[in-house]
C-alpha cells in the first residue's frame, strides 16, 4: 500500500519540527543555559534550577522522540529502498540501520536521565534541604551533563546517517 503524498508531506514536516525541537533543546541546555547558570548561581540554586528546567524540558523531549519514531516509521516504509525489517541490501538500508541504532542510544540515555538520574537529583535536593545539608547533588548534575553530551553526539550521528541515506 502506497503512502498518500499529503500524509508523507505532513510526516516530513513533523519529523523536521521534532528534530529541531530535540537538537535545539539539547544545544540550548548543553551549550548555553547550563554553562551560564553554573557560573552565575551558587551551587544549590543552580541544582534546583536545573532540576526545574529538566522537568519542563522532559515532556518536550519525549514528545519529540515519539513524533520522530512515528514519522520515521512512516517515511521508512514509504521509501523505495526499504526492503523489510532488518533487510540490509543496500547503502541506504545500512545507513538507516546505523541511524536507528544511534536513535535507540538516544532513547536509552534519555530514559536513564528521566527515570533514574533526575529522581536521584530530586532526592539529593530534598535531603540537602530537609535532612542532611551535607548531601552533594553535584554528582547527579554531572551525570545529567554527560548524558546531554552523549545525546548530542548521538543526535549528530543520526543526522550524519540521514545524510548518507539521502545520497544512497
Amino acid at each position: 500500500m502506497e503512502t498518500p503524498e499529503l500524509a508523507l508531506a505532513i510526516s516530513y514536516w513533523l519529523h523536521m519540527l521534532a528534530t529541531a525541537a530535540w537538537i535545539g533543546g539539547i544545544l540550548l541546555l548543553g551549550l548555553v543555559l547550563y554553562p551560564i547558570l553554573e557560573k552565575a548561581l551558587p551551587p544549590d540554586e543552580f541544582y534546583r534550577l536545573v532540576h526545574k528546567i529538566n522537568r519542563r524540558m522532559d515532556p518536550v523531549g519525549w514528545l519529540s522522540l515519539t513524533v520522530l519514531t512515528a514519522t520515521g516509521l512512516i517515511q521508512m516504509s514509504a521509501n523505495p529502498n526499504y526492503g523489510g525489517f532488518l533487510s540490509i541490501e543496500n547503502r541506504w538500508a545500512t545507513a538507516i540501520l546505523l541511524k536507528h541504532i544511534a536513535f535507540l542510544g538516544i532513547l536509552g540515555t534519555s530514559a536513564f536521565q528521566t527515570w533514574r538520574v533526575a529522581p536521584e537529583l530530586e532526592r539529593a535536593l530534598f535531603l540537602k534541604a530537609h535532612a542532611n545539608p551535607k548531601v552533594n547533588p553535584c554528582t547527579h548534575q554531572a551525570r545529567i551533563r554527560q548524558l546531554i553530551w552523549i545525546n548530542l553526539l548521538l543526535a549528530i550521528l543520526v543526522l550524519v546517517f540521514t545524510a548518507v541515506a539521502r545520497v544512497a
